[in-house]
C-alpha cells in the first residue's frame, strides 16, 4: 500500500544544534550539511544522506527528557544497528554519550546523547 508521502527527516530539539549534529555525524558516519535552514536563522542543521536523515533544531530553554521516567518523556529516539555492542559502546562513550542506568534488553543498549536524548545501539545480526 503506498503511503501519503515518504520519510525525509527526523528532527531533534537541542540547545546546540551544531554540537549535536557533530555527535550524530560521528555516530553514523554521515556528514553535517550547511547550517542554514528554511527560515534562514541558522537554528537548523541536517546530516547529509541519500535517504531519510536526522536534523537538529536549536531550541531556547531546552530541557532534556527523563528516561525511563515519564515526567518529560523521550518522545522519539534513534536506533543505530551495530555489529558488536561492546565495540560500539566504547566508541559512543568516547564521543560523549552516557550509558543509561536502566537497560531493558540484551540485544540492544540504551544511551543518552550529549543533551539527554535516549538512543539505542542494536545488535544487527543481518550485518554479519
Amino acid at each position: 500500500m503506498p503511503g501519503i508521502g515518504r520519510l525525509a527527516v527526523l528532527a531533534i530539539d537541542c540547545p546546540d544544534h551544531r554540537a549535536l549534529a557533530a555527535f550524530y555525524s560521528a555516530l553514523t558516519g554521515l556528514p553535517v550539511g550547511d547550517d542554514d535552514g528554511d527560515d534562514g536563522d541558522g537554528d537548523w542543521i541536517e546530516l547529509v544522506n541519500d535517504g531519510p536523515t536526522l536534523a537538529f533544531q536549536r531550541v531556547d530553554d531546552y530541557v532534556a527528557p527523563t528516561w525511563p521516567g515519564s515526567a518529560l518523556p523521550q518522545q522519539a529516539h534513534v536506533d543505530v544497528h551495530v555489529l558488536d555492542l561492546d565495540v560500539a559502546e566504547g566508541a559512543v562513550l568516547a564521543l560523549g554519550a552516557m550509558k543509561a542506568d536502566y537497560q531493558p534488553g540484551t540485544t540492544f543498549r540504551v544511551y543518552l546523547d550529549p543533551v539527554g536524548h535516549p538512543f539505542c545501539l542494536v545488535l544487527d545480526h543481518a550485518m554479519r
